[in-house]
Formats: C-alpha cells, structure tokens, sequence
C-alpha cells in the first residue's frame, strides 16, 4: 500500500502538532508548516524518532507568495499530497464590534480565511489531476453559532464552513474527499493568543470543567482518514462533555 503524504498548516502547537505526532505514529509521510523555526525544528526531531519520512516548511500562511514558495520547495518524495490539513487559525481579542481593533480583525481574516485559500489552491490542482485527495478543514463551533464579542473570529469561522461546503460542492466529481471538524472548547494557546498572553485570562476560560485537548481532534482527525474509500465524515461538531453551545457551559468550583 503506498504511503500517504499530508500537509499540516499551524503544526507548531495545538491540534496542529498533536495531529502531525498521531499521524507519524501510523507511518504517513508527515509535512510540518508554521511560523516558527525552532518549534518546527524540535518538533521534527521529535517525529524523525517515529518515522524517518518528515519534512518541515516555515512560512506564515497569510503571505501568499511565501505559502507558493514552501510549497514549490518540497522535495520529489513529499511533493504529491494525499491529505491537505488546514488547521493554522488564530483570535485576536475578544471585544464589542464597535471596539474592536482593525489589527485583530486582518490578523484573523489573514489567517483564518485568506490563509486557508492560499494553501488549498497550491495543493488542490494536483489532487485534482490525480483525482484523488483529502482535504480537512479545521473550523469551530463559532463557524455554526455566533457568540458575544466574537464577531469577527466568528465571521472568520462561518466563511470556513462555507469555504468547505462550496469545496466539496466543487471536488466532489474529482473524487476528492472534503471535511470538516468544528471543535468547542480545546485547552491549547488559543487564548494565550486571544488575549495577548495574559495567562491569568487565559486559564479562566478553562477553568471549571474538563475541556478537549488537542489530542481529542488529533484522533478524530486520525479516524476520519481511515475510513474507506466511500465513506467521508463531512462535518463533525466536537463538544466538551461539559459544554452545550458557544457560551453556555457547566463550570462547577474546583
């Protein structure tokens, strides 16, 4: 059976490196993407202890002749993808629209949306010539219900539901598989990010009950490219036990 090639976009923390680390250990190919040098590095070296075929690439996803670049530069062994994991996404703030900062909206709209796209459209066209592939949207369950005070990263979410529904509108003719997991609640930075680094912040939105870990969504993730070859899980919504919808969660006193 050949070995399957995937590309992981915000592979330095969170669900992204949880993911790349679950897939090494069940032989793929692995291509690690962020931002962040030494955190790629590291992450490499951890991998390479798993499986010997790991290639990194550092670029920001929201700069589109970077994202060209890392792609075009992959040598012949990673260059033909099976699996395009678009996971890199960041919050930045967590304010009224009227107050909200036009730095934090493009941050996210960069990334979230326009990030998303710059990708996809460097790796789709092969999938689409070989007629095959997956594609995996990361997006939220701010992309199916909207919160207070996060209009914009909500906004960001709701174009990738939509991004994902048109993309297997469009591939599905090409036999491309396209999905979608819209996680609650993950322990990761994605606060230490929201709110600038303030820990203290950060911790609280965690604080109570029991939420995901970037391993949960790493398995599922894992589980969905098991399937067979008729089978594709489209759209999946994971919750903490403890949480119902965007805002309404069971804290109780630690």
């Amino acid at each position: 059976m050949k070995q399957k090639t995937v590309l992981i976009t915000g592979a330095t923390s969170g669900i992204g490196k949880a993911t790349a680390e679950q897939l090494a250990k069940q032989q793929y190919r692995v291509i690690i993407c962020g931002r962040r040098q030494e955190r790629l590095t590291n992450l490499q070296n951890t991998l390479l202890l798993q499986t010997s075929q790991v290639h990194s690439l550092c670029f920001d996803v929201a700069k589109p002749e970077e994202v060209a670049h890392a792609i075009a530069s992959l040598p012949p062994d990673f260059q033909d993808i099976d699996v395009l994991i678009n996971n890199a996404g960041n919050a930045h703030g967590l304010a009224p629209i009227h107050e909200g900062d036009l730095r934090d909206w493009e941050a996210m709209i960069d990334t979230n949306l326009k990030g998303l796209l710059y990708v996809s459209k460097c790796i789709i066209p092969q999938m689409v010539e070989k007629q095959r592939g997956h594609i995996i949207n990361i997006g939220s369950i701010a992309g199916k219900e909207v919160y207070a005070q996060g209009n914009v990263y909500c906004a960001s979410k709701f174009a990738v539901d939509a991004l994902t529904q048109a993309m297997r509108i469009d591939l599905h003719k090409y036999n491309i598989k396209v999905s979608a997991i819209n996680p609650g609640l993950v322990e990761t930075e994605f606060s230490l990010v929201r709110f600038k680094g303030d820990t203290e912040r950060a911790k609280k939105v965690y604080s109570g009950f029991t939420p995901l870990t970037a391993t949960d969504i790493a398995e599922i993730i894992a589980f969905i490219l098991s399937r067979p070859a008729h089978v594709n899980i489209a759209d999946l919504l994971v919750l903490p036990t403890a949480q119902a919808n965007t805002y309404l969660v069971n804290r109780k006193t630690e």
